[in-house]
């Protein structure tokens, strides 16, 4: 372990360690043994393509300094920089592997949630795939105190509590106007599509939908079932809340569509605060699962959707999700939505902390 470096913060929050990890991951908690002692809830957060365990020191720091007794924190670099080109599935077999040896070294925490940035999130949804543990099996991998939420099965022995994705793709990015900088235009994005495993190596790939493997269908679509030993939508079915935040604009690398698991049509209207404490939160509601059928209030005409792209929105709309949808549209550096709603760098991106504070009042301990 390198050494560690101490945050303090002044009046009601809490002084916060950083420690740096050899793999180049970051744990943050209360600098208080007693409140270390007490933090029984592991939030993992995973970082997007190209990115490292800085990306999220803001937000972590943030979660440890108002929830000192309760989440300890690790920002996972098992996929650092270029490993992020190697595709999906190899990422998500990674961080699985890391989960488990954090829990190895806190073997007294009982709960955990996962907050993951851009195509971060689509890694933690194969990596859970890989933790899950259907209801009565017995674990041989971590410590038999675990918690076990019979109902649902657990995450590596743990009670899973929140899945937050930030900006993730979970549509893929081969739609139109999936990848903005593309500028929506057809011819474009086909040759993106055909390109860019060339840029972006298997990971891109998986995100335009192009990887046959062994003449499988594309993983993401593979990642909508349970299949094997990868129990994707048990996994993700068995958290307690599901959440997708989501830019509404100026985000060039994730559409506002694949990000928030909706159609066109379903894609709501927005105002430009709806509450003064998170001035670039302009939209939320609560999507019910169900088979085919759309959030409430929400017309179900056809789309006229890729079908591929459609059969991604109808499986993930079987759980229930979360949608919050940010706008920096009056942001001097608007056009770093990607990186503003993660406060990717807390010299430049500060505007997003009211994002990054909505996710700490709403999680659920």
């Amino acid at each position: 372990m390198k050494n560690g470096k101490q945050m303090e913060n002044g009046g009601k929050e809490g002084s916060v360690c950083s420690l740096g990890m050899e793999d180049g991951g970051e744990d943050v908690c209360s600098c208080k043994q007693s409140d270390v002692s007490s933090a029984d809830h592991l939030v993992i957060m995973i970082h997007g393509i190209l990115g490292s365990a800085r990306d999220w020191k803001f937000a972590a720091e943030q979660f440890v300094s108002k929830l000192p007794d309760k989440v300890f924190v690790h920002c996972s670099e098992r996929n650092m920089a270029k490993l992020t080109l190697d595709g999906v599935d190899i990422m998500g077999e990674r961080l699985a592997e890391e989960v488990l040896d954090i829990i190895k070294r806190k073997p007294d925490i009982r709960k955990i949630s996962f907050v993951a940035h851009s195509v971060g999130g689509l890694v933690a949804r194969y990596a859970i795939g890989r933790l899950y543990r259907p209801p009565n099996r017995e674990s041989t991998e971590v410590s038999a105190t675990a918690c076990e939420k019979e109902s649902n099965g657990t995450i590596a022995g743990l009670e899973p509590m929140n899945f937050i994705t930030v900006a993730t793709p979970h549509l893929g990015s081969r739609g139109n106007k999936q990848v903005p900088f593309l500028f929506g235009v057809p011819a474009f994005e086909r040759a993106a599509s055909c390109v860019i495993h060339l840029i972006f190596r298997r990971t891109g790939r998986h995100l335009f939908l192009t990887d046959d493997d062994e003449g499988k269908p594309p993983l993401l679509r593979r990642m909508l079932e349970d299949n094997g030993e990868l129990h994707f939508m048990s996994a993700l079915r068995s958290f307690q809340r599901r959440v997708a935040y989501s830019n509404v604009g100026f985000d060039h690398i994730v559409g506002w569509r694949t990000s928030s698991i909706r159609r066109n049509i379903e894609l709501p209207k927005w105002e430009d605060s709806l509450d003064e404490k998170y001035p670039h939160i302009v939209y939320e509601e609560r999507c019910k699962a169900s088979d085919g059928e759309q959030c409430e209030s929400v017309s179900t005409d056809d789309d006229g959707l890729d079908e591929l792209e459609e059969e991604l929105v109808t499986g993930l709309s079987r759980l229930t999700w979360e949608k919050v949808d940010v706008s920096f549209h009056r942001s001097k550096l608007k056009f770093a939505a990607h990186s503003l709603i993660q406060v990717k760098e807390d010299y430049m991106h500060t505007e997003g902390s009211d994002v990054i504070q909505h996710m700490i009042d709403h999680l659920l301990l």
